[in-house]
């Protein structure tokens, strides 16, 4: 099959997230299928971003960049940068018809805008068209960042949601628990999929060693006998950080240490948080190149993730950073509640409230009570489930085979 995916903010490995168009794309190609991502020329996730408009190979990867504006932040200039991708994307519906010819079309951007597009280009193909939810947009602005149902980028995006849900041929959600969402906006229960977010196992097979930075970091904090509780990912309030802190200030601060590796629009204010209140066993390092996060994963004795409370995570959690703790078969300090929890369901750590530093603070007590042999357990429970569950080849083979059931009903 030709399956085209359109995603405004796809990366690769080398220019940085997002990540799932790309390793999606691979997989498929392995499996004797021809794909191209559509993407924009600038995203915000994007450490490097592509040189050129037109077609490009990326990692072998065949990719059809749009230009589109650059921005900073959530303003006027990102909607903008939407508004383009969506109207360009529009107008070369026919000349990417003409020369890919699709046979599923997966609209696949966080916001939804990009539907309107992808279900023009199926129906010219008589391809399928596919949403594949990330976030749920409009809901996650709303519920997330408290802008009113009545703000015109909401009203806007939720016409482009209910527009997706009643005309598309199947909707393929990394949310596990939002079908009771969808079809309360139109659509039909029996084209609600489910398909995780997942890890590329070779990524692991052959890591990349750690900045010298980091290095020093944690073998002066070896040598001192800190118990290491590691945090890796975007520093944001989404995040739930300041719990984090909260519970450094709770522990013995000569006995553990945390050390919180990234970057984000949070990360300079909770580093003004440590100085102000004299925080002395957290230590902030610099995002490191995606191969070397197996290395920094391993070098921890736990690994901590948390959220906000909020009610969005009814639908439920399946974020990219979790999957990567549990493959480094560490055990994992889970603040959280949501529809789901993959932690709970691994059995790969202790989970606990969200937004609780002192049940953080009594889950590490206890998981540095333990025996080494009981937290190696518990993070091969976690590496045993991602292998079965969350690789990229299981997660595209579950993909593909909704994409050429929807073909094959279409050719009968």
């Amino acid at each position: 099959m030709n399956i085209l995916i359109i995603n405004h903010y796809a990366g690769s490995p080398d220019m940085g997230m997002e990540f799932r168009p790309y390793y999606l794309a691979r997989e498929w190609q392995k499996l004797g299928h021809k794909v191209l991502v559509v993407g924009g020329t600038y995203s915000h996730l994007r450490k490097k971003q592509p040189r050129t408009t037109g077609c490009q190979t990326v990692g072998g990867v065949d990719y059809l960049w749009i230009k589109t504006p650059e921005y900073h932040g959530n303003g006027v200039k990102r909607v903008l940068s939407m508004l383009f991708f969506t109207a360009k994307l529009w107008l070369r519906a026919g000349k990417i018809v003409r020369v890919f010819r699709p046979d599923a079309v997966i609209a696949s951007s966080t916001y939804p805008l990009d539907n309107y597009p992808s279900r023009r280009i199926a129906r010219r193909s008589g391809g399928k068209y596919i949403y594949e939810i990330h976030d749920l947009w409009p809901l996650s602005p709303m519920e997330l960042g408290g802008m009113s149902k009545r703000h015109p980028f909401i009203v806007m995006m939720q016409k482009a949601e209910n527009y997706a849900y009643n005309n598309c041929d199947a909707v393929v959600s990394i949310l596990p628990k939002a079908k009771e969402h969808c079809v309360a906006h139109g659509l039909p229960e029996n084209r609600f999929f489910h398909v995780h977010n997942g890890i590329v196992e070779e990524d692991w097979n052959h890591p990349e060693p750690l900045p010298d930075e980091h290095k020093q970091i944690i073998g002066k904090l070896r040598e001192e006998g800190r118990f290491l509780v590691g945090y890796i990912g975007g520093h944001a309030m989404s995040n739930a950080l300041d719990t984090l802190l909260d519970t450094a200030k709770i522990v013995p601060p000569n006995d553990i240490a945390f050390v919180l590796v990234g970057n984000g629009t949070e990360k300079q204010n909770l580093m003004q948080r440590v100085r102000n209140e004299h925080i002395e066993n957290v230590f902030f390092l610099p995002s490191i190149h995606k191969l070397a996060v197996p290395e920094f994963l391993m070098q921890m004795d736990v690994l901590y993730i948390g959220w906000k409370k909020n009610p969005l995570y009814r639908f439920g959690i399946s974020p990219n950073k979790i999957f990567d703790y549990m493959m480094s078969g560490k055990p994992i300090v889970h603040s959280v509640d949501a529809g789901n929890d993959p932690v709970f369901e691994a059995g790969c750590g202790i989970s606990v409230t969200a937004e609780n530093p002192h049940r953080v603070a009594e889950a590490i007590a206890k998981m540095q009570a333990m025996s080494e042999e009981e937290r190696c357990k518990m993070g091969e429970n976690g590496r045993a489930y991602i292998l079965k569950n969350h690789t990229y080849s299981v997660l595209a083979n579950s993909f593909i085979e909704i994409i050429e059931t929807l073909v094959k009903s279409n050719n009968t």
